[in-house]
């Protein structure tokens, strides 16, 4: 009797269990293809591009090519080659002669080599906004590249050099297109400021905290800050089938943190079980192989793909679009790139270890430094918990050289003026990209402008491709006459469009089943 009823509740079982896969996938691939596509119709046009001649399209490579030939190298915060910050400083006056003689602009010298600038409005009850860049760079030699980093040569339709990926595209693609305008006779409605930093690479401690400090003196507030960050990425998210541009909305946290182990020293012919070299090497070890925790989804991470789910292929696409089911099977395979790596937690890199000093001396001291680059939902004193309870080590002595918590998440939604008008523009000039937030894993100038708005937004307006990443900070660093073209083009049209006083709307249609 038993052995019937149970054959009896099988079928309704299996048709039951068929029913909720069926409902399942239904409700799946509704959500995936009636997400709003990320790329609209805008309601009013933006701003025009400028029609460039072939003198001025000279003019803008051979600007940007003698900006890269001054070597303003920032080797740390008491090192920096003061005498080509200078020279940058003399340079920008000699290119860029309307932007230093026009009545509507105030230049000022901050810092002793940081520049600001205050570019009145005919409009005063609209509220300012600043633009941002650095014009320092990070060491360079000659070894290793195709064209000496400090010449800025040419090279099959490239400017080679430091700086033209990291800043000085941008410190001169504002200038360029600010003089543009002003040669065509215009006039901004909208108030603005552009900072220009010089220590940037090297804390921002000397130029954009003293910026800060200066318009914090006179009560500035500012609508939005636009600083240097994420990219247009051209292939180098798997599975998107066009180039997207991501917007940083934050970044990430930051902690320098020296460990050291300190042993009575001796001579090597009889050395004690464990030396300083040995018990350091193990807690480094620990820290590498016990990464900080997956924390994927509770970030805003999570809304870039969400954003983006539309531009993946078949089946990421379903994955994207829901992720409240989906996440951790994301979050893994994220884990599987350095790159993608950063997105879903803090990182760990050991970037200094020193030791010994002699060969047969059991060394005293053994010092390790490592940096800590924090998830936006990840704070300093979480993670030098999670550190403290990895080594398990009283020997070895954590030292903070410095930190800072995540930055907030500035607003990025259809009421966001800023937002919206950098998406406008990105959509304009980058031929209809999808725009979507993201996080920015490195940290620049605009973190110290949060007492200054609550919208900071981090975007570098150049292409990049795989190859292109490593480029920033390493060898062969260039960019193509046509992408520093398109970022004079970009910052021509963004200030134009900033002068209205109205949230930019878009007609966003659905994806269709």
């Amino acid at each position: 009797m038993d052995r019937v009823n149970c054959k009896g509740l099988v079928g309704p079982l299996v048709w039951s269990t068929v029913a909720g896969l069926g409902l399942l996938v239904t409700v799946l691939l509704i959500r995936t293809y009636t997400l709003p596509e990320s790329v609209g119709v805008w309601e009013s046009e933006g701003a025009p591009g400028a029609q460039l001649g072939e003198d001025e399209r000279r003019l803008l490579t051979e600007t940007l090519r003698g900006a890269i030939r001054i070597p303003t190298v920032s080797f740390s915060e008491d090192h920096q080659n003061t005498t080509a910050l200078a020279e940058f400083g003399e340079y920008i006056k000699k290119v860029f002669p309307r932007v230093f003689s026009s009545d509507l602009i105030k230049h000022e010298v901050v810092g002793g080599y940081s520049h600001l600038f205050t570019i009145q409005g005919t409009d005063k009850q609209l509220l300012p906004y600043m633009l941002l860049a650095h014009l320092d760079v990070v060491p360079a030699t000659h070894e290793g590249w195709e064209v000496p980093p400090f010449d800025g040569g040419e090279l099959d339709g490239y400017i080679y050099g430091r700086g033209t990926l990291d800043d000085k595209n941008c410190v001169i693609g504002i200038l360029q297109a600010l003089e543009f305008l002003l040669k065509r006779g215009y006039k901004p409605r909208r108030p603005f400021y552009i900072g220009i930093g010089h220590d940037e690479e090297v804390s921002g401690h000397k130029g954009a905290m003293k910026i800060v400090e200066k318009l914090q003196s006179q009560g500035i507030k500012l609508a939005f800050v636009l600083d240097e960050g994420l990219a247009v990425l051209d292939g180098v998210i798997q599975g998107i089938r066009r180039p997207i541009a991501l917007v940083g909305t934050t970044e990430k946290g930051s902690i320098t943190l020296n460990l050291t182990v300190d042993r009575q020293p001796g001579h090597s012919s009889m050395p004690p079980p464990e030396s300083s070299i040995g018990i350091l090497s193990a807690a480094v070890s620990r820290l590498e192989q016990n990464p900080m925790p997956n924390m994927f989804g509770e970030g805003p991470e999570s809304s870039m793909f969400e954003q983006l789910a539309g531009e993946f292929v078949f089946p990421l696409n379903v994955l994207m679009a829901n992720l409240w089911l989906f996440s951790p099977v994301i979050s893994r395979i994220l884990e599987r790139t350095p790159s993608s790596n950063a997105m879903v937690r803090t990182t760990t890199a050991l970037t200094m270890f020193n030791a010994g000093i002699k060969s047969n001396v059991i060394p005293p001291t053994a010092r390790a430094t490592i940096n800590f680059r924090l998830h936006p939902a990840q704070t300093v004193k979480q993670a030098l918990d999670i550190v403290r309870n990895t080594i398990r080590d009283e020997r070895v002595v954590l030292s903070v050289v410095n930190s800072f918590d995540p930055l907030p998440v500035s607003p990025y939604d259809d009421e966001n003026f800023g937002y919206q008008t950098l998406k406008r523009t990105i959509q304009a000039v980058f031929s209809g990209a999808p725009v979507a937030p993201g996080v920015c894993v490195g940290n620049t100038d605009s973190r110290h402008f949060v007492n200054l708005t609550d919208s900071t937004y981090r975007f570098s307006p150049v292409v990049m491709k795989p190859e292109d990443i490593s480029r920033i900070h390493g060898l062969n660093e260039r960019i193509s006459f046509e992408g520093f073209e398109r970022v004079v083009q970009f910052y021509f049209q963004f200030i134009q469009n900033s002068d209205s006083d109205k949230v930019p709307r878009s007609h966003r249609a659905t994806h269709e089943l």
